[in-house]
């Protein structure tokens, strides 16, 4: 197989598996864009946004943060704590990344998201997956995100505040992600720990560190009860 053949199927099979995420990043994207426009963010600041945070959930936060007059230092700390996940992420990424130049890893982690990661992961587990394939999926759907979100804030005038169930695309979003992990009791059960440990952590403790506590402690404890589950055999 030639070079030129080899790339063409590089970039088939990366598109093949981004295209979901793109599908829904665009409309996702529009609703983050109408509501930075709402909140009287111009389109070049959103654009800004999406290219150096690239985090659709800590871009929701930030907008809404800023309709409600938090400070920047609020506003920071808060992106800081929900972007903690990511940690966990290139973690679980990392095993697959070895020996990868810190170049690579550099430009490769800049791409990784929640959609992402589910799509990398999941194609790794199948094999037949490698690094470059995975770099199509992250920076084809940054390449949308970004244009999406422009887009939505460019139409944001035309759009009345709440239409179409705006205010929803992102807990939707995460719906169906969750939908997607759920592959087996321990999975099951992990969800459910996480859904109750954050509720409870929410309560007892002000601020948005239930997020990455929550996470943490159910995924720590799902990978003790895989683990057991294992040596049990």
């Amino acid at each position: 197989m030639n070079v030129s053949q080899d790339i063409k199927n590089l970039l088939r099979q990366g598109v093949a598996t981004a295209w979901p995420i793109c599908l829904g990043y665009f409309p996702l994207g529009l609703a983050l864009g109408v509501l930075a426009q709402k909140a009287g963010i111009p389109w070049w600041a959103v654009a800004m946004m999406s290219i150096l945070v690239y985090a659709g959930s800590a871009q929701f936060i930030c907008i809404a943060m800023l309709s409600a007059g938090a400070s920047p230092p609020a506003i920071i700390l808060t992106t800081f704590f929900i972007n903690l996940r990511h940690v966990l992420m290139s973690s679980a990424l990392a095993v697959h990344l070895q020996g990868v130049s810190r170049r690579f890893l550099a430009l490769f982690s800049y791409g990784i998201t929640d959609e992402s990661f589910a799509a990398n992961m999941t194609r790794f587990r199948e094999g037949g997956w490698d690094r470059r394939r995975a770099l199509v999926v992250n920076h084809l759907a940054n390449s949308v995100w970004i244009l999406a979100t422009v887009f939505g804030t460019l139409i944001g005038q035309f759009v009345p505040h709440g239409a179409m169930g705006i205010d929803y695309a992102l807990t939707g979003m995460f719906l169906g992600l969750l939908a997607f992990q759920l592959k087996g009791r321990i999975h099951i059960l992990t969800g459910l720990l996480a859904a109750a440990l954050s509720v409870g952590w929410h309560l007892m403790i002000p601020g948005n560190s239930y997020i990455v506590g929550a996470s943490m402690s159910a995924a720590t404890a799902g990978y003790l009860l895989k683990r057991r589950r294992q040596e049990g055999r």
